[in-house]
């Protein structure tokens, strides 16, 4: 019997088939799948070589309605590779049909990976900062620092950001790119601390953050390895930490750096009702973000069925 064959979806068709929006929902319903018990997520895989190395992650989710998915994400890593011409970052994400075990789609992982990473702060952003914030400061102006404030945007009526980095230049040049993109006011600074929405998407290996006002959430995207660190201990145990999954922060989110600290909940457990959120103005909450697999599933899972509806149109 044949197999149909898998799609192949490029970064620039998934640009095409899927918004911030997409992803929002994506992520929302992967974090309640898994508080309801309806995903499975192990350990990621790492492979380290000379130069670089290579890490896994995959998950499982079942969808309803007869929907079960699960993807495998491969990434490879090689920090010398803007010197040959190639990005530092590649892999590739396999969807699979978990009913039957069918490859569905071979899906580029950039895209994903920035996307559902930045719909996972602004799910976060949603349902965890202070009523009425207003205010965002970035730190580490990069590619995931423009996804998150487009995101967080989205769902937080955001009228002014600071963009902070350790290379001022690229501040500035941020500042720039994304007040023109997003018409809001963004400026450069080399102070964030009185924000109310603080997102630390870096990638430095000693904590920067130390001290914030009361009431702030921060969004700490950066610590996704065990060498990574952004938050000050200090910081983590004064604040209420919510993450995405709460064994994988142990192993290498800020978490993993502030031994004691007690974590509130997962944040599928928040959205699924089973714990609360934000309990009073002053909470400082800090949501300490690895980057789930289940992510990935429920992102390529979303952009597997659009591909479908929209070659089955075009070959109509």
């Amino acid at each position: 019997m044949d197999t149909p064959e898998p799609l192949l979806i490029s970064r620039r068709e998934l640009a095409s088939l899927m918004d911030l929006d997409a992803y929002y929902g994506a992520a929302e319903s992967a974090f309640r799948a898994h508080a309801e018990g309806r995903a499975a997520v192990p350990m990621p895989l790492h492979i380290v070589v000379e130069g670089g190395g290579f890490h896994a992650k995959g998950a499982y989710i079942d969808a309803g309605t007869d929907a079960r998915f699960a993807a495998v994400k491969v990434n490879s890593n090689f920090p010398g590779n803007p010197s040959r011409g190639l990005a530092t970052i590649q892999g590739a994400v396999l969807l699979y049909d978990a009913t039957d075990g069918r490859l569905l789609a071979i899906l580029d992982s950039m895209e994903i990976t920035s996307k559902r990473t930045a719909a996972a702060g602004a799910v976060a952003a949603k349902h965890l900062a202070r009523r009425g914030s207003s205010t965002i400061g970035i730190c580490g102006c990069g590619e995931q620092g423009r996804a998150q404030l487009a995101a967080i945007a989205r769902v937080l009526r955001i009228q002014r950001a600071w963009a902070w980095d350790a290379d001022p230049t690229r501040a500035e040049r941020f500042a720039g790119e994304m007040s023109r993109a997003l018409r809001l006011a963004v400026t450069a600074t080399r102070e964030i601390a009185g924000a109310d929405v603080i997102v630390t998407a870096t990638s430095a290996s000693e904590p920067f953050l130390r001290a914030v006002a009361p009431g702030t959430f921060i969004a700490a995207i950066g610590a996704d390895n065990p060498h990574k660190s952004e938050i000050h201990p200090e910081l983590m145990a004064a604040a209420k930490v919510v993450t995405d999954l709460t064994s994988q922060a142990l192993a290498m989110g800020d978490l993993h750096h502030a031994p004691g600290v007690a974590v509130h909940a997962e944040l599928g457990e928040i959205l699924a009702g089973r714990k609360p959120g934000r309990e009073s103005d002053a909470e400082i909450i800090v949501f300490d973000s690895t980057g789930v697999a289940i992510q990935d599933v429920a992102a390529a899972a979303c952009a597997y069925q659009r591909a479908v509806g929209a070659r089955d149109i075009c070959l109509a």
